[in-house]
């Protein structure tokens, strides 16, 4: 008797059966495997935007209070249009705590006939700037030129490309690392740029009438303060020193953050650990079940000369099989769900959501295949350990 071979000629007997553990085990995977890939995504998108935003304040014009809300500014595809005068920026420097300060303009382009696509546009300032400069060198070495833009990773547009903003022609010189924030929407010049795209758009856009010499505007002031303040105290001083500005701490608005992922991440945390709970005590009844039909095939193999612990190596083996079988088509259909997906998924919840990288996302499958192993053989040693306490003798004679 070849006790090695029986494990795949049972499975392969009763298909019936094995679909369905199959398919049990693989609903398992993939809820561990999906929901822990989606709570290190937001793990990690949380991350990308605190080193991406490399502010301690940030500083926009009072009248943005109607058309924004600063934490959108830091997780919505649009940044919107307002603008406040750039002399703003002479009384910030005069703040105590202030050490370094960089601005910021932006433009909405639009989908009539002056632009080839609707985008963000985010004019920066190379000489004083620390929140692109350092993510654009990552993928771009030179110097950008009036006329240049780089793109976030979420725009498609690739290098080379010439497209047009206002009638203004703009050439695409390099694609930004993801993030999984708002900055893969944008797309990203130097200030001579946008103020040429800011006096052509005045011609398009109504609203950009009043909005003043783009030469003497800018949307948003970037702050870091010196050593020994308090982010949240500088932003008050600014508010109280400064007029007709709206000033934030940094922190205080990826707090807010925070807490919305932390609540999506426990919930998702605990919908998968409700799902391991009610997968894995399915497993039990069903191998509860499949000894309960099986009763004659083991009493056979006892007679035969098989031992018990043949018989649960047997069924160990079974469960190994099944598991790692279902727990790479889980692993599979969870990734075919989310990895293509990422993008929906971080607008949907409305929060910064960067997928892991390759290493860490093959860790999570093999993690995730481990556990399920485990938990398939839990229940099988359960199963054989009633499968222990069978009379072979009495069995046989009720068949009779």
């Amino acid at each position: 008797m070849n006790m090695r071979a029986l494990p795949l000629r049972n499975l392969a007997r009763r298909p019936g059966r094995t679909v369905a553990l199959l398919l049990l085990t693989a609903f398992l995977a993939a809820a561990v495997f999906g929901g822990s890939t989606v709570v290190q995504s937001l793990s990690n998108g949380l991350g990308s935007l605190e080193a991406r935003l490399g502010a301690d304040v940030i500083v926009v014009p009072g009248t943005a209070r109607s058309k924004i809300d600063l934490k959108k500014t830091l997780l919505q595809d649009a940044l919107g249009e307002y603008y406040m005068p750039r002399s703003y920026m002479e009384k910030i420097a005069e703040v105590d705590g202030v050490e370094r300060m960089t601005a910021q303009t932006y433009l909405a382009s639009m989908t009539t006939g002056c632009c080839d696509v609707s985008i963000q546009i985010i004019g920066f300032e190379p000489e004083t700037d620390f929140i692109v400069t350092p993510w654009l060198q990552q993928s771009y070495g030179g110097a950008l030129k009036e006329g240049d833009i780089v793109v976030g990773d979420s725009v498609s547009l690739q290098v080379g490309d010439v497209i047009r903003f206002f009638d203004q022609p703009c050439t695409v010189v390099a694609r930004l690392g993801r993030t999984g924030t708002s900055m893969d929407a944008g797309a990203y010049t130097t200030t001579e740029t946008i103020q040429s795209l800011l006096a052509a758009a005045r011609e398009k856009k109504a609203d950009l009438m009043s909005a003043g010499d783009p030469a003497d505007i800018v949307s948003a002031v970037y702050v870091k303060v010196a050593d020994g303040y308090d982010p949240a105290n500088v932003a008050g001083r600014v508010n109280m020193h400064v007029r007709h500005v709206r000033a934030e701490g940094a922190r205080s608005l990826l707090s807010g953050v925070s807490d919305s992922l932390a609540g999506v991440a426990h919930t998702v945390r605990l919908l998968v650990f409700v799902l391991w709970a009610l997968a894995f005590v399915i497993l039990m009844v069903a191998f509860a079940m499949m000894i309960g039909e099986r009763r004659r095939e083991f009493a056979v193999l006892r007679v035969v000369g098989a031992s018990r612990g043949m018989l649960a190596r047997m069924l160990l083996a079974e469960s190994l099989i099944l598991s790692l079988a279902g727990g790479l088509a889980g692993v599979a259909l969870a990734a075919l769900a989310v990895f293509p997906f990422s993008n929906l998924i971080g607008q949907r919840l409305a929060l910064p959501f960067l997928l892991p990288g390759p290493g860490r996302a093959l860790l999570l499958a093999a993690a995730t295949l481990a556990v399920t192993m485990l938990v398939s053989s839990i229940a099988s040693a359960w199963a054989a350990f009633r499968l222990s306490r069978v009379d072979t003798g009495k069995i046989l004679r009720e068949e009779h």
